[in-house]
């Protein structure tokens, strides 16, 4: 416990100092998103190639795929039950919703967790990969069928190669070829991606902590739809991920923490960005992912004391 305790202090503490050195103005809200930028585009591809093409594929697509979905299954048929179902959201706000409370922040801060508390960054891997390549086109056909929604038409060849624009699929996908061809790199061009690989967990709780000292200053709410939201990623969908480990897998220990934390990260920055490109529920989806991130750091942190 006390290992696990520790690696969660130092990355509290990382995060910590993004929001000190924002909060003194040393670094300002703009340079939250040049740090995002080089996390999102550089770093943690780096990191994620590197440990993916390092990985046992085996350890890789395991138990921690397997209660992603399933717990992601359970909380997205809550959402819509009560939201689609019982409130009569429309299509496009029940979809922005669903994501709200499902989609995880693996890169940012899934990668940090899976590194340093999990010992493996590649647990992240096939989260992230389910994420772009199969949850959010879905999402994105979905909100761009929708006549209630924007009204934009996006061609199906858009929605087909997005994924493959997303740095950490393509990191994640080449990292997944070297690994099943058997491909041994040589260290002149391993030596250079795990420098740049180091950075990454730094570099995004810096920017982490640094949108904290400045997320509040954003206009959110607590109405039922964005509670739902929060409740369900932060609550539910580590509950479900425990239930699924411990008694229908019969898990313990470090393969019973390892999905049980990484469902309880929290909604991804992403899902912003879709629901400002969609122009639909932007309150609830900046509402879901402040609270749900301002909840998750003594969330995860009492999920690893109960369970090491």
């Amino acid at each position: 416990m006390s290992a696990v305790v520790g690696a969660f202090a130092a990355l509290v503490a990382v995060a910590v100092l993004g929001y000190v050195v924002g909060a003194f103005g040393v670094l300002r809200k703009d340079d939250e998103l040049v740090l995002s930028r080089l996390a999102f585009f550089v770093a943690t591809p780096a990191l994620l190639f590197t440990t993916v093409a390092r990985a046992d594929l085996k350890a890789i697509f395991s138990v921690v795929l397997v209660t992603n979905l399933v717990s992601l299954f359970v909380v997205q048929a809550l959402f819509l039950l009560i939201a689609a179902v019982i409130w009569r959201r429309t299509r496009s706000q029940a979809t922005i919703g669903v994501l709200a409370s499902s989609y995880v922040n693996a890169g940012n801060l899934g990668v940090p967790v899976a590194a340093y508390v999990l010992g493996d960054g590649a647990l992240v891997a096939p989260i992230v990969l389910f994420q772009v390549l199969i949850l959010a086109p879905v999402a994105f056909a979905v909100l761009d069928g929708d006549r209630q929604g924007s009204g934009r038409r996006v061609s199906l060849r858009t929605v087909v190669t997005r994924p493959f624009r997303n740095p950490l699929t393509v990191a994640s996908l080449l990292g997944l070829l070297v690994s099943v061809l058997g491909v041994r790199l040589p260290e002149i061009v391993m030596r250079p991606i795990d420098l740049v690989a180091a950075a990454a967990v730094p570099v995004a709780l810096v920017a982490y902590g640094l949108s904290l000292s400045a997320g509040t200053k954003d206009s959110i709410t607590v109405r039922r739809d964005v509670v739902l939201a929060v409740a369900l990623k932060t609550f539910v969908q580590p509950l479900a991920a425990y239930a699924i480990a411990r008694w229908a897998l019969d898990l313990h220990g470090t393969a019973l923490l390892a999905p049980t934390l990484l469902a309880a990260l929290p909604t991804a920055q992403n899902v912003y960005v879709y629901a400002v490109h969609y122009r639909a529920s932007r309150t609830l989806a900046r509402s879901a992912v402040l609270l749900s991130t301002l909840l998750s750091i003594p969330t995860m942190i009492l999920i690893a004391g109960l369970l090491t």
